[in-house]
């Protein structure tokens, strides 16, 4: 454990170290937060409906994104991301580094409970976190830089750590930071039914795993006000069309649509509202070595895949404009985001077939992508333009969920949402970063990666992230293609309040009026 005395960072600190525009840290006054300014706990109840269903409720294997808002209603986060972006209390109700950004002190609320009855402690914090960064999976590198845990106290825990970590504390907002109760976690049956701290516990009876996911508000959470529906539902309807159906007969009280479904709702019983730069769309050329896909291996090729795309066409045809060109992994409201550099790669087919030519592929060549749930919209116009510069795309059947982050193909198609600009750099530059299978590294990104670890000026840290994000634009690591805007369609009674920085939390919901 570091020898230094813990104390509470200064904002500009805190800022650098977090890699995030702003962050917040605090009493637990802060914590009755809510994304609806002043919602209060009703007797409304709420149904609403998602692509894709839990993969697991067990801490270790849960994956962010939709599924978050079935687990994260069941479980507490030790930090909450809002809707400004900024880290709030949540089962930690403050937190401290150390000088040298090595030790980081969490003070827990002293009123949790588990749904059990049981009380919420820092052991329970241990456990779950050790367990996390053991065991193989999604949430696993996310605590890489934690070597320990001590637990002074029933409500202190310390995370000492065998680096800085720039992006600690978003993961402790996300799924790395839930809390499981340490006596049930290694239960079989608390993969499908798990003992939690969160707002809400899983009605077994009306639950049917895969389909439909009943929660029932836990009245005794120490957050309840801030959770307005008593009841919510959330319904796994893969198919789009299907799931449109559903709102329109009222089966459903929100879910997204796209633009010609949102022009079909004008002057309805349903309302929408736009949420945009929520989801990045992109092509991962993660192959840079070129394992199992050789060519993938000259930066040439990657930056003709780049030039290969019409972007705004792209935009228009498939998505009614509802979106925006980038070349950026990165939000433009993150300091990351450079927009000079959306002029990198501009549509031209000629300068594609140049390069590929150059690189000494004349006649283009072949590769295997994965054809998942992702992809299927985007599919056949992939194919297509990848086509017109030589590159053959041959798709193979995957499960429905399957996300392609393996080592099996060496290019996949994603569309994640928006991340802090700290989780983004995780997930697709550190060599175990989840975008990065192939593990690939380059001398001159891990000296920005070392240089980024170890920044306490918050300026400089940010030019650190504007210097990465070039790096990945000069080398075309992927091939973004847009930002895109989604549309909630609720019934006049349901508001959605959430932004492209607090999705996938259900207090994005909102009684109307309340």
């Amino acid at each position: 454990m570091s020898n230094k005395t813990p104390r509470r960072l200064t904002y500009g600190a805190a800022v650098a170290i977090l890699g995030l525009a702003l962050t917040g840290c605090g009493g637990a006054s802060e914590t009755k937060t809510n994304n609806a300014e002043g919602a209060k706990a009703t007797d409304a109840t709420l149904t609403f409906g998602v692509q894709a269903p839990p993969n697991s409720f067990d801490p270790a294997q849960i994956h962010d994104g939709t599924q978050r808002y079935v687990w994260g209603s069941i479980y507490d986060t030790l930090i909450y991301n809002d809707n400004e972006g900024k880290l709030q209390p949540s089962a930690a109700e403050s937190w401290e580094y150390s000088d040298d950004a090595r030790t980081l002190t969490l003070k827990l609320r002293d009123d949790m409970k588990f749904s059990d009855g049981d009380p919420v402690t820092s052991k329970a914090v241990k456990v779950t976190l050790e367990r996390t960064k053991n065991t193989a999976g999604p949430q696993q590198s996310n605590l890489g830089a934690v070597e320990s845990i001590d637990t002074p106290d029933d409500h202190t825990a310390v995370l000492n750590l065998n680096r800085p970590d720039p992006n600690l504390l978003v993961a402790l907002s996300f799924g790395s930071g839930v809390i499981a109760d340490p006596d049930t976690i290694n239960d079989e049956k608390s993969a499908l039914d798990p003992v939690g701290s969160g707002p809400y516990v899983l009605n077994k009876t009306q639950t049917v795993n895969g389909n439909k996911y009943v929660l029932d508000r836990r009245d005794d959470h120490w957050n309840a006000e801030a959770y307005p529906f008593k009841t919510i539902t959330v319904r796994a309807i893969q198919d789009r069309t299907a799931l449109f159906n559903a709102l329109k007969t009222g089966e459903l009280d929100a879910g997204t649509v796209d633009a010609n479904q949102a022009k079909q709702l004008g002057g309805g019983a349903l309302k929408t509202t736009e949420v945009k730069g929520n989801t990045v769309g992109q092509i991962v050329l993660a192959d840079r070595n070129g394992e199992v896909a050789p060519p993938l291996a000259d930066v040439r090729v990657r930056q003709a895949i780049n030039h290969a795309f019409d972007r705004q066409k792209i935009i228009d045809a498939l998505y009614q404009g509802q979106g925006s060109p980038t070349t950026q992994i990165f939000n433009p409201m993150q300091p990351a985001y450079d927009e000079e550099l959306n002029k990198k790669y501009e549509f031209n087919v000629q300068e594609a077939k140049r390069l590929l030519k150059e690189a000494g592929y004349p006649d283009g060549f072949s590769l295997t992508m994965p054809a998942n749930l992702a992809v299927q919209q985007i599919q056949p116009t992939l194919t297509q333009t990848l086509a017109d510069i030589g590159i053959k795309v041959e798709w193979e059947p995957v499960p429905a969920q399957s996300s392609g982050q393996t080592t099996r193909w060496g290019m996949y198609f994603n569309q994640g949402a928006v991340a802090p600009q700290s989780r983004t750099t995780v997930l697709y530059f550190r060599e175990n970063g989840s975008h990065n299978p192939f593990k690939v590294k380059d001398p001159e990104l891990d000296s920005l990666m070392e240089k980024l670890a170890t920044e306490t000026d918050p300026e400089a840290a940010n030019k650190i992230y504007r210097d990465i994000n070039k790096f990945a634009i000069d080398k075309a690591w992927f091939a973004p293609i847009y930002l895109q805007t989604s549309v909630w369609a609720t019934k006049k009674e349901v508001d959605f309040v959430g932004t492209a920085s607090s999705l996938f939390d259900v207090r994005t919901f909102a009684v109307s009026g309340n």
